[in-house]
């Protein structure tokens, strides 16, 4: 049995499109449905850093520093609002070799660079994992405004006040793990964006809408083990 994660996520950038919802439903398990926020799904980018990941009930010393680049959606099973990960971009080589032998997440290994200075996050990314379709992220992203917290904010709630998220595991299993954290606290955000071909990489045409950008400086979150869905 795979134990529990305690980590910590910063300098997250959520960066939201607009998408089709029946689009959205043709790239889903079967089993999960796609969540609306003003007629549309959301397809979302989210670059940033764990820090100190480690099992549940460890001393943070023991814990490593992962950079790491999401593409997610929103769902629902069940009448619970949740994420989907497409894919997880993480620089450490065993890492996501554990994350993928011992959560079934799809992760996938990148070069990764973070950098944080003078208030703005330097974010690259380009996947180097043997087999997989190229995926490559670069940009700058800084907060704009005052912060807010998110359950205040219809949209603000819906991109982040989840607590389980959904995989599609190696072997067709849909898989979901549990997640624990304060509320959220967010920014208004802009961000430059030089490259970005995650979408393409998942199938997705270029979004015709501008993205919606904020800014978290994160929090800490316990993971737990990973279960599978049953029929």
């Amino acid at each position: 049995m795979v134990v529990p994660l305690e980590m910590g996520w910063r300098h997250l950038l959520f960066e939201n499109w607009p998408v089709d919802p029946d689009v959205m439903d043709a790239h889903l398990p079967e089993r999960l449905e796609p969540d609306e926020h003003d007629g549309s799904a959301w397809l979302s980018v989210v670059p940033f850093t764990n820090v100190a990941v480690r099992p549940k009930g460890m001393p943070e010393r023991v814990g490593i520093r992962l950079p790491e680049l999401n593409a997610r959606t929103y769902v629902t099973r069940d009448g619970v609002p949740s994420v989907y990960f497409f894919s997880l971009d993480a620089q450490g080589i065993s890492s996501v070799i554990g994350a993928r032998l011992f959560h079934h997440l799809p992760y996938y290994y990148a070069r990764i660079a973070l950098e944080y200075d003078g208030g703005r996050v330097t974010f690259s990314s380009r996947r180097r994992h043997p087999g997989a379709r190229p995926a490559q992220y670069e940009g700058t992203y800084w907060p704009t405004d005052e912060p807010f917290s998110a359950p205040d904010d219809p949209f603000g709630e819906f991109l982040v006040e989840r607590y389980r998220f959904y995989t599609e595991a190696q072997d067709g299993s849909i898989r979901y793990t549990d997640v624990d954290h304060e509320p959220w606290t967010l920014y208004p955000a802009t961000a430059e964006i030089e490259t970005n071909t995650l979408h393409a990489s998942h199938g997705f045409d270029r979004p015709a809408a501008d993205p919606i950008y904020y800014y978290s400086p994160g929090l800490d979150v316990i993971a737990s083990r990973s279960k599978r869905l049953s029929l």
